[in-house]
């Protein structure tokens, strides 16, 4: 894939404006000059997300997210640096080049949108065919009850009990081992190396994002052999975390309400049913980022969970998750049926819809299943499921909504309203001060810098990374002292940095400077990584906070840096294994450049 043109990556920064691309995902607020927001990262219920015009860039105090429009695309759509200028490019109406000579290593996104989508055709057309798909079309049509305008609605197929089919043809259409490997479509022999089709003798479900490329495939056996599912695992192109199932088909019928359910096939019925709002999570429980794209979409879920433990217990971690960004959750109770499919199977689309109006809260949900779990006419009993309820109860962020719960919940264990308030505030202080201890102990390893997986030698040098930072907050905000590090008119080098990740920012910045094109922020983006980029706009903010940034300032930073390294070359010539040590960090470096 080739590099797009530095003076088409500006101008596509020019023209986009970050305040409108973000403005797209984010509810946001005017503060002053800056906007804030709920991070579309992480779950708050306190806007911690800013986003500053003057600088172009974002940053989430809370969670350390940040950087520019590009950045914020990367992240928000789960796109590399070239795909995330490419979604901004199509927004302000630039073409970008689309010459591949100078090919990046590994295998870009777009050829495994290409890729899968051959792989899609081949399994189609093996569903479709007398000698190979006869039983997997019988098991669809007359085992599932799938007419054929909905097997042909999602595409489904069918992947022959053969160990190279797939591959063969695959590598016959011009793709290779490797590109069939990553993309998950085949595996490789430990013992002869010799690649081999990933799904064998498996319905194929393909998953297709909201822009219509289909990133991944689900297989599922048709006999109870095990695993009765097989999905593709992460790609370049493909995070399972971030992903539904029929999100492109729902999205267009369910800004009221979208159906939560557990597979693939509780789906495609509901679907075939007339319930298009609905959709599954691939393979695992709900994730965060997940609960975060229906709150993207809609306002309220209703969890369609099987009845058995598992489901239910999956269905109480999606009504945290899904609660947390701020999405009304509502509980599906299936009575005769295991799930929606059965369920519709055995008493009809119309019993299924009134079921799902008499859809229960969450809070009524569990409510129901403590008063069942306990004998009430106990008193020991009582207590225990008062103490359960408190809990849940305790943990509602609105006064109001504590208040309902509390009515409610009096009324169903036949006990006091005040005496259950009583018992809710304490659950609350108690979690107040839990949530302020925790907060208290991440201030302190913050401050000392452990856990600090950007910069992980921040931990072992504090005093050295600050003077570090403040040198490169200092030089990503003032072109005058970029120039000066980049042209060596201050007496500073890479070889004065003590941490790696310090070091290797202040080398991006003075080969940028000293580049034909010159310094640009949004070039960053190619040399760090998603998290790497929010940690140097935390630099940049941390400075700016400061009142002064002058020259003397910058010397005084260059002096603290190198004061540092003289330090540390003293304690490693006093250190009889200092050899060893150097040694061990060559060999932990070289592994890592090797990884990267």
């Amino acid at each position: 894939m080739s590099q797009i043109p530095r003076e088409i990556i500006d101008e596509i920064i020019h023209r986009s404006d970050i305040e409108q691309v973000i403005g797209s995902y984010v509810t946001l607020k005017r503060a002053g000059s800056n906007l804030n927001g709920l991070c579309p990262f992480h779950n708050e219920k306190t806007p911690s997300f800013t986003v500053f015009p003057a600088t172009k860039s974002f940053y989430c105090f809370g969670c350390g997210a940040g950087g520019d429009a590009i950045t914020f695309v990367m992240r928000t759509e789960n796109l590399d640096y070239r795909a995330a200028l490419e979604v901004l490019a199509q927004r302000a109406g630039i073409s970008i080049p689309t010459d591949d000579t100078g090919a990046e290593e590994g295998v870009p996104r777009k050829r495994l949108y290409e890729m899968n989508l051959e792989a899609a055709k081949f399994f189609r057309n093996c569903l479709f065919d007398e000698q190979y798909g006869k039983e997997a079309l019988a098991y669809l049509h007359e085992h599932r009850k799938l007419s054929m305008a909905t097997i042909k609605h999602f595409g489904l197929g069918y992947s022959p009990n053969n160990w190279w089919m797939l591959t063969n043809y695959m590598k016959g259409k011009g793709y290779t081992d490797d590109e069939l490997a990553t993309g998950f479509l085949c595996g490789k022999s430990r013992e002869s190396g010799r690649p081999y089709d990933y799904f064998r003798n498996r319905v194929i479900f393909p998953i297709i994002d909201t822009s219509g490329n289909i990133v991944a495939f689900g297989g599922r056996v048709m006999d109870d052999s095990k695993p009765k599912y097989l999905n593709t695992s992460d790609t370049p192109a493909f995070k399972k975390s971030r992903h539904l199932f029929a999100l492109n088909f729902a999205k267009k019928h369910c800004e009221e309400q979208m159906l939560l359910c557990e597979g693939y096939m509780d789906v495609i019925a509901l679907h075939a049913a007339g319930f298009e709002n609905a959709v599954a999570t691939l393979g695992t429980a709900i994730t965060p980022e997940q609960a975060r794209i229906f709150a993207k979409y809609t306002k309220k879920v209703v969890i369609c969970y099987d009845a058995d433990n598992a489901g239910q217990n999956a269905a109480q971690k999606a009504m945290r998750l899904l609660s947390e960004v701020g999405v009304e959750v509502r509980v599906l109770k299936l009575s005769g049926a295991k799930d929606p499919d059965e369920y519709i199977k055995k008493f009809g689309v119309e019993a299924f819809r009134r079921v799902l109006g008499e859809s229960k809260s969450g809070f009524d949900y569990n409510l129901e299943k403590i008063a069942n779990t306990y004998d009430l006419s106990l008193p020991e009993e009582k207590i225990k499921a008062s103490a359960d309820v408190c809990a849940i109860i305790s943990g509602a962020y609105a006064e109001v909504e504590r208040e309902i719960y509390i009515k409610r919940a009096a009324e169903r264990l036949e006990i006091s309203d005040e005496a259950l308030r009583r018992d809710v505030e304490r659950a609350r202080r108690a979690r107040a001060r839990d949530a302020k201890q925790k907060e208290s102990r991440e201030a302190q390893l913050s401050v000392k810098n452990i856990g600090d997986r950007v910069n992980p030698d921040a931990a072992k040098y504090i005093r050295a990374t600050s003077a570090e930072e403040a040198l490169l907050g200092l030089m990503l905000i003032y072109d005058e002292f970029r120039r000066a590090a980049a042209d060596g008119t201050v007496p500073i080098s890479a070889d004065d940095f003590v941490t790696d990740f310090s070091r290797r920012v202040f080398v991006a910045l003075c080969e940028l400077e000293r580049s034909e094109a010159g310094y640009s922020k949004a070039m960053l983006g190619q040399m760090f990584d998603i998290d790497e980029m929010g940690r140097i706009e935390k630099i940049e903010i941390d400075r700016r906070r400061l009142a002064r940034n002058d020259r003397e300032v910058f010397l005084a930073c260059i002096d603290g840096i190198k004061q540092e390294k003289a330090k540390l070359c003293e304690r490693a010539d006093d250190d009889p294994f200092a050899d060893l040590r150097r040694k061990q960090e060559e060999l932990k470096n070289k592994k890592k450049d090797k990884n990267t």
